[in-house]
């Protein structure tokens, strides 16, 4: 599959606003070479396909010959990011970070260029921020105002509800800032969830005295449930999904959705455009329009070959009723069992089938989950696990049970 890049990817595609805009097409056309910055804290494992929007966007700088630095947050991670959360986060450990970080650089190598190494450039922000003393800090903290963090709106709706919110959440976009600061970056990308976190660079570049970084936002895109994609929620399909996952996940998309998915794909082989299948939904079957979003996305990651196997297979499965040939089984010995039983809400946690119990109860009440083809309603089940025994969560996830 063979991927191109253009300025008009940069300045149009998967844009909800930039920030000197004018700065920045100047830059592209006169052939300056910029320093382009995109931070992420490795809050779980897996990188989803809300994130790869602007890791394509950092493809799409590198392509045009431009230095990429990513900031892996492994410090800010442990702080905690506010801007799209109800509720305070909790610090995660640095045991947690590392442990999340394990496979990210290989997640990024699955977009970037490897061919092109050497215009990369990998940091740590604990390299820098770990090192910053109570008077540098404050010093930096004077470019900020408290009034205009508390009137984000979610924090203006925690404090309105009595919420807390505390001081170390406020530090959070001067520690983002100062990665700009430190490596002096000229564009910085990120969701528009993250607006203030960005401009917080551009603050802390002009209080030292540097042209402020252009800031390109991207929109987020919902997941198959309707919310935002979260890796808190366990809502997402991730980079390091399968083929068969990414293809399924990407058939559960509701059909007023499909626009925000071809976001998570590089202009050059979108296999229509937004106007296009807007025009086509209404002679077309969605689900074959669908069908080509999947087979796209699962092309660019795992090649054409893989994606015309894994498209064949689901046809065959949901078109003619037959079970996917590579069930996963898992076996008994390696279940909790107590008294030779489980719970099923535990059970579907287990074996990977649902992220939380909460996760589990939302999906059998919603009658999603079967066991030997036999849909299960209740949340308190407790079965006795059997030989061949088939778990099934929604159309295309399965688990069997091996003596």
């Amino acid at each position: 599959m063979t991927i191109s890049f253009s300025v008009e990817d940069v300045l149009q595609t998967a844009v909800s606003e930039i920030i000197d805009a004018e700065r920045l097409q100047t830059a592209l056309t006169s052939g300056e070479k910029l320093r382009v910055k995109l931070g992420i804290d490795p809050t779980s494992p897996d990188i989803h396909l809300g994130r790869s929007i602007p890791l394509w966007k950092l493809r799409a700088f590198q392509e045009l010959g431009h230095e990429i630095y990513l900031i892996i947050g492994d410090f800010t991670g442990q702080v905690g990011d506010t801007s799209d959360k109800e509720s305070e986060r909790p610090m995660m450990t640095i045991g947690q970070i590392n442990e999340n970080m394990v496979r990210y650089e290989e997640q990024l190598w699955m977009v970037l260029n490897p061919e092109k190494k050497e215009q990369v450039h990998f940091h740590h922000n604990s390299e820098w921020l770990s090192k910053l003393s109570l008077g540098e800090l404050a010093g930096l903290a004077d470019a900020f105002s408290v009034n205009t963090f508390i009137k984000r709106e979610l924090v203006a709706r925690r404090l309105e509800s009595g919420s807390r919110v505390s001081l170390r959440e406020m530090l959070y976009p001067v520690m983002q800032g100062y990665d700009s600061l430190m490596i002096e970056a000229h564009v910085e990308l990120g969701g528009t969830d993250q607006r203030f976190n960005l401009l917080a660079g551009r603050t802390l570049q002009e209080q030292k005295g540097l042209t402020p970084q252009v800031l390109i936002m991207n929109p987020l895109i919902s997941s198959t449930d309707g919310r935002k994609m979260s890796s808190s929620w366990g809502n997402v399909i991730s980079l390091l999904n399968s083929s068969a996952d990414k293809f399924g996940k990407m058939m559960t998309v509701p059909d007023d959705q499909m626009t925000e998915y071809l976001l998570v794909l590089p202009r050059s082989i979108w296999p229509f455009s937004a106007e296009e299948l807007a025009s086509r939904m209404g002679n077309e079957n969605p689900r074959d329009l669908k069908m080509q979003l999947a087979w796209t996305l699962v092309a660019l990651y795992h090649g054409e070959q893989e994606a015309d196997r894994v498209k064949e297979a689901y046809i065959s499965q949901f078109s003619e009723g037959q079970l996917p040939e590579d069930i996963q089984e898992v076996s008994l010995n390696d279940l909790p069992l107590e008294n030779d039983s489980i719970e099923l809400v535990g059970l579907l946690v287990h074996l990977q089938l649902a992220p939380s119990r909460t996760e589990a109860r939302r999906l059998i009440e919603q009658g999603g989950v079967r066991i030997n083809g036999d849909a299960q309603s209740d949340v308190f089940l407790t079965i006795t696990p059997q030989d061949q025994m088939l778990i099934q969560v929604g159309k295309r996830n399965f688990r069997r049970l091996i003596a």
